[in-house]
């Protein structure tokens, strides 16, 4: 089963053009504590600095960016070199180029549309935590400090499988944005998303 966490929410968006091609730009610092509500229970949870390593490091593993987790709404792709993903101990950072051929696409036309009108704030990753016997170690309960019978679900290793534009973030320490690059004649984002 894929799990889903939003996160990064997108405070201060701007647009980014490379040539004709929007530019989504985003990053998720590692440690940030998500608390999520799940069927009445509260859940906390962080995930660590290389936790996406394996499927990282697999260049043949393709990695979307979605509008909403659904795979019908994709936006960039690691495999066609639309999506960018970079690692480091502090943070997984992506770039999204747009393909010009796309920009009609109606979910693409949407999801550009929300997040220049500041409806979709955020980023979700989708992950699979690997089975406990292909790696007995990929997560781990950590007792909260200062909150006696409270645990953090730590995730040390996942298979990130996509990233997805969301409209309610939960790991507050993250950020989004649809980047402005600097042009001799700066275009209005509303001229630049909608018909």
């Amino acid at each position: 089963m894929m799990e889903t966490r939003a996160t990064w929410p997108g405070a201060g968006l701007e647009l980014r053009r490379e040539g004709r091609r929007p530019v989504i730009a985003g990053r998720f610092p590692y440690g940030a504590l998500a608390v999520m509500a799940d069927r009445g229970q509260v859940r906390k949870e962080r995930i660590m600095p290389g936790a996406f390593k394996f499927a990282l490091a697999d260049e043949e593993r393709d990695i979307h960016l979605l509008y909403g987790h659904s795979f019908d709404t994709p936006l960039a792709s690691r495999r066609n070199g639309s999506l960018v993903l970079s690692d480091s101990d502090e943070a997984l950072t992506f770039t999204a180029a747009i393909a010009e051929e796309l920009q009609d696409v109606t979910h693409i036309r949407d999801a550009l549309a929300m997040v220049a009108a500041g409806l979709v704030t955020g980023i979700s990753p989708g992950f699979r935590v690997p089975p406990k016997d292909v790696v007995p170690n990929a997560e781990r309960l950590d007792p909260e400090p200062g909150n006696p019978g409270v645990f953090i679900r730590t995730l040390l290793h996942l298979l990130l499988v996509e990233l997805s534009l969301v409209t309610r973030p939960a790991y507050e320490a993250s950020q989004a944005e649809l980047r402005a690059m600097q042009t001799l004649h700066p275009v209005q984002p509303e001229r630049i998303w909608l018909p």
